[in-house]
């Protein structure tokens, strides 16, 4: 090109000269070094090759900042094509997409990025975009086999099989997980996978917010006031620890109490005594079942099941499965109500399969709360068997007001309550010896307010 205009010719090459000057100040040479400085030294490892890097802490540990920043520096460097992925994403606004952005203009890398609607472009091909990861089509997860990093933010709410979903995603010679967590609970899937247990391969870094250099005088005076009114809460929101359960679990004092007893371990079943179950019955619903061994001062819980949408032979097969000696399999109030269908009770057809049974008079949820807290010193649980079940104890929670804002002490009818409810006929049964009349299955056919069979709810 030839320019005759001395004036225009030395206009545009000062164009150059300060397009190459502005280039020059924000290399990717120039941010890894800032980025470095600014950063805890527990995250250098992110500019370093590694299959898995895992960073976990409370709040304020300045995570996702990290994570943006040193992905955007790596993609300066040379093209990436990065997905960011979270558990449920129903739009762009529960994605990294914002924060991206704001690290693009934070680290004045503008010149580098163009930001669309959905997706983030580097000039020179990288390629950074979002996905949800439940309820993924297949074509969608195997379209994430090219890329070069995988983040999963929000970590703790992946699911066991999102996981085993993703995991053979990560495919590409020198691909990368990247995942930023805020742990919730121990029995919690990531906590175990990736903090617990991680795999050859990975580095690990815990954060708080002692690590944040950024840290306000007024994020400061959170963490002490928090540290101040509530020292087990500021322990999981600000330095990582896992919950014992659910801010308003029906259960919390008396979990909290149980693991500093130590009575969540390892508990042996002895072939010499007999295994009670106790049982919360559905059909729709969960049905759930306790297998217990009473001894003098205490009561051993050995094990749990539960599954859903199976006939009662299911349930027999698998405790026959078990290969322990049963006494009395104990049932809730509907265990004794027939059916429609065939006229006779769950209890009945347990007895006709040759298993001894005994039917709860019908009480007050609170009646089996208080019967339970009372026991729960004297129980012991096997956790490896059993943890399903304390999962579900941990998250057993009061429901929420009113829309009036009245409390309504209630516990919530979820996922959760079936393994609750079970125990609490463990309790129950403790608490009233068993009467001999009405006799099981001597209870008059009924339908539950909702429509469903009596016995299977």
């Amino acid at each position: 090109m030839t320019i005759d205009n001395p004036e225009v010719g030395r206009s545009l090459l000062a164009d150059i000269r300060a397009e190459k000057a502005k280039r020059q100040a924000v290399s990717p040479a120039r941010i890894k070094a800032r980025l470095l400085e600014e950063f805890s030294p527990k995250l250098h490892f992110l500019f370093e090759p590694h299959p898995y890097k895992i960073a976990w802490s409370g709040r304020y540990g300045q995570k996702s900042w990290s994570f943006a920043q040193a992905i955007l520096q790596q993609g300066m460097e040379r093209p990436l094509r990065v997905v960011c992925l979270r558990e449920t994403m129903n739009s762009l606004e529960d994605s990294v997409h914002a924060l991206m952005g704001d690290q693009i203009a934070r680290l004045r890398i503008g010149a580098y990025y163009q930001t669309y609607r959905s997706e983030i472009r580097g000039s020179n091909g990288t390629e950074i975009f979002y996905a949800g990861l439940r309820g993924a089509r297949a074509d969608a997860i195997k379209s994430m086999e090219g890329c070069d990093i995988f983040w999963v933010e929000e970590g703790q709410s992946v699911s066991k099989q999102s996981w085993l979903t993703l995991d053979p995603t990560i495919r590409k010679p020198g691909a990368e997980l990247w995942l930023s967590l805020n742990p919730r609970f121990a029995e919690d899937d990531a906590y175990k996978r990736w903090i617990l247990n991680p795999p050859p391969g990975a580095v690990v870094a815990k954060l708080n917010y002692r690590d944040n250099q950024y840290l306000t005088a007024e994020m400061q005076e959170k963490i002490d006031f928090l540290c101040k009114t509530d020292p087990d809460m500021y322990e999981h929101v600000y330095e990582g620890a896992t919950l014992s359960t659910v801010q308003d679990a029906v259960y919390k004092a008396q979990i909290v109490a149980a693991e500093q007893k130590n009575q969540f371990r390892k508990v042996d079943h002895d072939p010499r005594r007999m295994v009670e179950t106790y049982w919360d019955l559905g059909y729709g619903d969960m049905v759930a079942i306790w297998f217990a061994q009473a001894l003098p001062f205490e009561t051993r819980i050995i094990d749990y099941y539960e599954n859903s949408h199976q006939a009662i032979d299911h349930y027999l097969q698998v405790m026959q499965g078990k290969g322990y000696v049963y006494g009395e399999c104990v049932l809730p109030w509907d265990g004794g109500a027939a059916h429609v269908s065939t006229g006779k009770s769950t209890a009945q057809v347990m007895k006709s399969k040759g298993f001894k049974t005994r039917v709860l008079r019908q009480g007050l949820v609170h009646e089996e709360i208080d019967a339970l807290r009372t026991i729960f010193p004297l129980l012991y649980f096997d956790s490896n068997k059993c943890e399903l079940g304390i999962a579900h104890l941990r998250r057993y929670q009061w429901g929420p007001p009113s829309a009036t804002g009245t409390l309504k002490r209630e516990p919530l009818h979820d996922e959760h309550s079936h393994a609750a409810r079970a125990l609490g006929a463990l309790a129950t049964a403790i608490k009233t010896p068993p009467a001999n009349k009405p006799t099981a299955g001597n209870v008059p056919m009924q339908r539950s307010a909702g429509g469903s069979l009596a016995g299977f709810r």
